[in-house]
């Protein structure tokens, strides 16, 4: 039996009281402070089997207990910026951006078994669990690589026209921001080739991307404070929200519906994705730069590392951080 039409709002109303009521909201519940001088970070990686973090530090890889903060281990790399791991072989590979290689790596000991050379300054980087691939980014040579993880060798080489930031995938398609070009290309994963590319209209210099696989849905953040809803089916913009300043990376949250954005300005933006509804929720303090984050699915934890900053030295554009300030943050819904 049908509602009457004037239930149908009242229904509406209660339906999202309830969800302002029960949706989460996100607190910090540990800091650890890492401590030690740059130069910088990029990307960090939650690791589900072992609960590691894996933060790339400019000239080494930390591994630090995420539970309790404790160093475990540190890796030698040259300008890193991130890191991807396979469990099935226990490898695991970082990027070297001045290098213009790849780290290979044991997972259990920590300990570099090998490089494989890519292309130019290499940048983003992750694992495709549907291709069971390794996915590089090359910023500076403009093309996306993939490395079978078992034969350490380059199967695919994908011209894309500009400079790549991170990716996303699905059974069949491997997404990519492009950043100067404001785009997102997609590949296919079965023969590596560029097969479409989506203008981001209203993003600017897009980094971060999220995916979530079961309603096909790509979350893309901007430089101009945004968050992009794009349909991986068609490249159609689903919504845009807007986020705090300086944003960086993206994460989806499968269990809570929620895709996060990091800002350098020092929040961390939670947007609701019930649907084909996206709203900001809240823009969380965190910490001024900490701009890149790893999610922890199965806790709905977020990481993010920061440090406090000096003003750039004189002819230099970028700020210096202060040394023994590197933190790792952690926030969980409350």
């Amino acid at each position: 039996m049908k509602s009457p039409r004037w239930l149908v709002p009242a229904l509406l109303l209660v339906s999202m009281f309830t969800f302002a009521q029960s949706a989460p909201e996100y607190h910090q519940v540990n800091k650890f402070v890492l401590g030690g001088n740059g130069p910088g970070w990029d990307y960090l990686l939650y690791d589900t089997q072992g609960n590691r973090l894996f933060i790339a530090r400019g000239m080494h890889v930390v591994v630090v207990d995420a539970s309790t903060g404790k160093q475990i281990g540190e890796m030698p790399a040259n300008g890193v910026h991130g890191t991807a791991l396979v469990q099935d072989n226990n490898r695991g590979f970082f990027t070297n951006g001045r290098a213009g290689t790849v780290t290979v790596f044991d997972l259990k000991t920590l300990k570099p078994t090998g490089e494989i050379k890519v292309g130019e300054n290499p940048d983003a980087i992750i694992y495709d669990p549907f291709s069971k691939h390794i996915i590089v980014m090359n910023g500076r040579s403009h093309n996306m690589m993939a490395i079978d993880p078992e034969s350490l060798k380059v199967v695919g080489d994908v011209p894309l026209g500009g400079k790549l930031e991170f990716a996303a995938a699905d059974a069949g398609h491997v997404y990519v921001n492009v950043e100067d070009l404001s785009q997102i290309a997609v590949v296919d994963s079965k023969t590596w080739k560029n097969t479409a590319t989506w203008k981001l209209e209203g993003c600017e210099e897009p980094s971060g991307l999220a995916i979530d696989t079961a309603a096909h849905r790509l979350f893309a953040v901007c430089g101009n404070s945004k968050m992009v809803v794009v349909d991986s089916e068609n490249g159609k913009i689903v919504a845009t929200v807007d986020t705090g300043r300086g944003t960086d990376a993206a994460a989806f949250d499968p269990g809570l519906k929620l895709a996060f954005a990091s800002n350098g300005e020092g929040t961390l933006s939670v947007v609701q994705t019930t649907g084909d509804n996206y709203k900001l929720l809240e823009n969380v303090p965190t910490m001024r730069s900490a701009r890149t984050m790893a999610l922890d699915p199965k806790s709905h934890r977020i990481y993010l590392v920061g440090a406090e900053l000096n003003p750039p030295p004189a002819g230099q554009r970028w700020p210096q951080e202060k040394p023994d300030t590197f933190t790792v943050l952690v926030y969980a819904p409350k």
